[in-house]
């Protein structure tokens, strides 16, 4: 009897030891994977991976601050985007459990000053999927020039998009809106009385012992901040400034990659909310193109190989200077979570390639982006030297084509005044992903600004034929074609 006590003690022994070094194993993988990805100039932030609920994996890669060398590490705080979508998500739905709020009333109820027209049409749930019809404010012409850089009060920045035309009935179909979570967090401050700072904090933070995580603020000395950078080909430089009152409860938040492991594992308890709120977090109630939207989340059943399906909830986030993921594989509980902070790059693709790691799938090894070495020739010897070396480099299998590179080198080109030599960057994406809606928008968009309306509709009807959640393609498309 001792005897087979003990040799169950080896057993246990050696299969924990079997499992520690797999997880050692994959936590090397990543960490090459990571650093090559660095190498190329397509990652520059922090990492941080768990399997089961352990992390395997946490590291900082490139430099948080450039300009001192400082590097990037775990406990680095970046501006996280629309990663802070599913944060004010969990507050409404923590009123609608308490009472306070019902999702599925006018927000006129909650909001009298809205015009009624409008307020009396939509309601919470409309706002949390993405589903209200009210046009996203980012899409505005000249946003960026024109209302980026000012401060505002929620109650002066809801007034510039509340009088808008709906661009569809609210509930009809699901069109991104920033619009939308922008007004939940005014709604979440009429309820409470409080801040959506303060709340957030009460609510979240605070019991999460979330303490590097909060509502940035451009104006206050924040220890372990990232600083933001963009890419400009090869050439990085300071991200644009931006008041994060205007990205608000839609995009104004912080955080480390230690602090979204802790929300991440506080998501499959009740510490925050009750088992059924949560299920309501992650219900797939929208087509969102390839994937699903519930409240602040993406939903999708993705291939995992052998013609195997795992459910993801994610989100990703973009705002200036900064590129970041989370991804939950809820059935196993693994995480994925990266933070980057120069700008847009491939965190799609790397995101997919720790997930093989993970489930000891094969992956494709990082490549050079090809976008980068061509913004250089097309940016200083024109249209058709950048054409001649796209033709001689494509085929090299040191480089990859990467639609989003190459569409951010098409709007740099565009913003230069290279209309020419955006067109061209831009019919790069249509070639090489001809499924595209994105793709064949952008070269819509190239070729209306360089006057030729004839190829730019028919370019931004190819868009929408291929993307029906296309709506600012659509109106465009009706506007050019009066």
């Amino acid at each position: 009897m001792k005897k087979s006590i003990k040799l169950i003690a080896l057993f246990v022994v050696f299969q924990l030891s079997t499992l520690s070094i797999s997880a050692q194993e994959k936590a090397k993988q990543i960490e090459q994977l990571l650093n090559k990805y660095n190498e190329y100039g397509q990652f520059n932030g922090s990492a941080l991976v768990s399997e089961n609920g352990k992390v395997i994996f946490k590291k900082g890669f490139g430099s948080a601050n450039m300009e001192w060398n400082i590097p990037n590490q775990a406990d680095t705080k970046f501006r996280l985007g629309s990663i802070s979508k599913q944060f004010t998500a969990l507050l409404i739905v923590k009123l609608a459990e308490e009472g306070k709020l019902k999702l599925d009333v006018p927000i006129s109820t909650y909001l009298p000053d809205y015009p009624k027209e409008n307020g009396d049409k939509i309601t919470a749930h409309h706002l949390l999927t993405h589903t209200s019809g009210i046009p996203n404010y980012t899409n505005a012409p000249n946003f960026f020039k024109d209302k980026s850089r000012n401060p505002y009060t929620p109650a002066e920045f809801v007034k510039t998009f509340s009088s808008l035309p709906l661009e569809f009935k609210p509930g009809e179909k699901f069109n991104y809106s920033n619009s939308g979570y922008f007004l939940l967090g005014y709604i979440i401050e009429k309820i409470t009385g409080k801040t959506y700072e303060q709340y957030l904090q009460e609510v979240v933070f605070t019991p999460l012992k979330m303490v590097n995580s909060g509502y940035d603020h451009s104006d206050v000395i924040l220890k372990n901040r990232a600083a933001g950078y963009e890419k400009q080909g090869k050439k990085i430089v300071n991200a644009a400034y931006l008041d994060m009152s205007i990205p608000y409860a839609a995009g104004s938040l912080y955080s480390t990659v230690e602090d979204l492991y802790l929300w991440d594992q506080a998501l499959y308890t009740n510490k925050l909310l009750n088992e059924k709120s949560i299920e309501s977090l992650f219900k797939p109630y929208i087509s969102a193109g390839r994937a699903f939207y519930g409240y602040g989340w993406f939903i999708d059943d993705v291939d995992n190989g052998d013609k195997e399906k795992l459910k993801t909830i994610g989100h990703g986030g973009g705002i200036n200077g900064f590129n970041t993921i989370i991804s939950r594989y809820p059935t196993d509980k693994n995480l994925i979570v990266l933070l980057n902070n120069t700008g847009g790059t491939v965190l799609g693709e790397i995101n997919d390639a720790i997930r093989a790691i993970l489930y000891n799938k094969p992956f494709n090894q990082p490549k050079k982006s090809l976008a980068l070495d061509l913004l250089d020739i097309y940016d200083t010897k024109g249209a058709v030297a950048g054409t001649e070396s796209y033709k001689k480099l494509k085929n090299d299998p040191t480089y990859a084509i990467k639609e989003g590179d190459i569409n951010r080198v098409g709007y740099q080109l565009l913003q230069e005044g290279k209309k020419k030599e955006a067109i061209e960057v831009f019919k790069i994406n249509t070639e090489t992903f001809p499924k595209s809606g994105n793709a064949y928008d952008s070269l819509g968009e190239a070729y209306l600004a360089d006057g030729d309306k004839k190829l730019a509709i028919a370019n931004y009807k190819k868009s929408v034929e291929l993307d029906p959640t296309n709506e600012n393609g659509k109106k465009v498309l009706a506007e050019i074609s009066k």
